[in-house]
């Protein structure tokens, strides 16, 4: 007979687990009960990239063979020690979100179903001014996994000339993830801007095999996905479970281990050892902070070459016209 509940132990706390025993993954065997244990193995890493956000919760409350469904609202039903705090969104709408500071909010939030973490680009302590810009590599229908390697490259080079630091991951799914850690100076259209700029500059370099195209139609090779860096957009985290057969993780990589990685190697049984054994290669993205001068300084050069030699337009600078009272 399956049980209803089990407390877990985490720090202080005792975290209720309903339903443990409910298969999450059918094809692997996995119950809700090895997920929460897996994110406790993994807390101190999957900590860096949620902790102190603000979190859309991606709920799969019958597990990875049954329906997603976004819950942008934290249940009224929650414990006292249960952070929140109010976002407003582009429609004008209002919602208090989670915010996960330690391994017992996180056990509670996957309890509810939440197999990957999808946390906002900012702190809950400034909502306006994000402080990472995400790098988002989505490769077209048919695009071999080493094109998708080669064009992370491409985009480390990228940053590299911009005075920015990325720090790579698998997706989990079919791309790679590159994030970057920002002064929290810049509002989200700059930010966007920023990644746009960043997206245009690794196309010029590598335009055999990646593309800014935003119309499906006229993508080709590996998309860099700039509009992940909107407002109200989300993207799953370091060390989240991502909702595959094989409970396949995404995992933070060391720029030496991009070249031959196979995003099949990290899973929900294999990546507890490989943390406890070296670490997390992602531990140091808060100590390499950049600035978007750079990125944002291309995004205007492009614009105004772009206006100068738009048809209709003037190629130099026409004199002032003078208005009426």
């Amino acid at each position: 007979m399956a049980r209803k509940a089990e407390l877990v132990s985490v720090g202080d706390r005792e975290v209720t687990i309903t339903n443990p025993d409910k298969v999450f993954f059918p094809d692997a065997g996995h119950t809700k009960l090895d997920l929460v244990r897996y994110y406790l193995a993994v807390a101190p890493g999957a900590l860096v990239g949620v902790a102190g956000r603000p979190m859309a919760l991606k709920r799969f409350v019958n597990g990875v063979g049954g329906e997603a469904f976004f819950q942008k609202r934290a249940p009224e039903n929650r414990p006292d020690w249960i952070e929140t705090v109010e976002l407003s969104f582009p429609s004008g709408r209002t919602a208090d979100e989670i915010v996960v500071r330690d391994a017992a909010q996180l056990a509670w939030i996957v309890n509810l179903g939440c197999v990957d973490l999808n946390p906002h680009p900012v702190r809950a302590n400034d909502l306006d001014h994000p402080d990472e810009l995400r790098v988002d590599l989505d490769p077209v229908p048919g695009v071999p996994w080493e094109q998708v390697r080669q064009v992370a490259l491409v985009a480390r080079e990228s940053l590299a000339a911009h005075g920015l630091v990325g720090w790579p991951k698998t997706s989990g799914s079919r791309g790679i993830h590159v994030n970057v850690r920002i002064e929290r100076r810049w509002t989200y259209p700059e930010v966007r801007r920023a990644a746009l700029a960043l997206a245009r500059d690794v196309e010029q370099r590598a335009p055999g095999i990646a593309t800014s195209k935003w119309w499906k139609e006229e993508r080709h090779g590996v998309f860099l996905d700039y509009n992940q860096n909107a407002k109200d957009r989300t993207v799953a985290s370091v060390y989240s479970v991502r909702p595959t057969p094989d409970a396949r993780v995404s995992m933070p990589l060391a720029w030496d281990e991009v070249p031959d990685v196979d995003p099949a190697d990290f899973t929900l049984d294999t990546v507890p050892g490989l943390f406890a054994a070296r670490g997390d290669r992602g531990g140091g993205i808060d100590d390499e902070v950049g600035s978007l001068e750079s990125l944002l300084e291309l995004s205007r050069a492009t614009r105004r070459r772009a206006s100068a030699t738009r048809p209709g337009r003037r190629t130099t600078p026409s004199r002032p016209v003078s208005r009426p009272a």
